[in-house]
């Protein structure tokens, strides 16, 4: 890896770990260059635009969560112990796995930015990565359902909206509330979803 790709990916990782405590919108090229001690000048010529800097962060972001949420479970055997282990890999990365950003899932933490905003190439790349992990759980699940691991009846886009719920209550009990109950009462919530789409 070049030096040039060496810094882009360090100033990535910095803004990443930044927005997930304070949101997308608020990193800037100065509290980067300050954390990487590096000149705003020499940051700036990497990304050329705060905006592309924003979309730079999700693309990494995504990339990561793929690598660690997604792939593992792909790897698992299909039905429950693939939805299962998307479940415990997605709680990790939202919550404080070795994994897990400091601020907790930065898409959930973009979501609450961005949600009333107007379209812009930000909000549209959030939504656009938001969509295609909704439609991965959807995935999973039918396949599950295709191989008989899950009832016939079961509504796939429902099952990964729910997922999601679980883990939006898990996000805002752990990291707001800090709710010491917050993780067993995610699992549990988990358990009955799985309960009542099991064949």
């Amino acid at each position: 890896m070049s030096k040039g790709r060496d810094t882009r990916e360090a100033v990535l990782r910095e803004a990443l770990a930044q927005a997930s405590h304070v949101g997308l919108q608020r990193i800037s090229i100065g509290s980067l260059a300050e954390a990487l001690d590096m000149s705003k000048s020499g940051l700036f010529a990497h990304f050329r635009s705060k905006e592309q800097l924003q979309l730079d962060v999700l693309d990494f972001a995504g990339e990561h969560f793929r690598r660690l949420v997604l792939l593992p479970a792909l790897a698992e055997d299909r039905g429950e112990p693939r939805l299962r282990l998307l479940f415990e890999r997605w709680l990790g990365w939202g919550g404080y796995a070795d994994y897990a950003l400091p601020g907790g899932c930065i898409f959930i933490t973009a979501a609450c930015e961005y949600d009333d905003e107007p379209d812009s190439p930000v909000r549209d790349k959030l939504v656009r990565q938001q969509q295609d992990w909704l439609d991965a759980v959807e995935t999973v699940v039918r396949s599950g359902i295709r191989h008989g691991h899950f009832r016939a009846d079961t509504d796939a886009t429902s099952v990964a909206h729910e997922l999601y719920g679980v883990l939006l209550e898990y996000h805002f009990a752990a990291r707001l509330m800090r709710d010491a109950a917050a993780e067993d009462r995610a699992r549990h919530r988990f358990d009955g979803l799985i309960e009542r789409i099991a064949t």
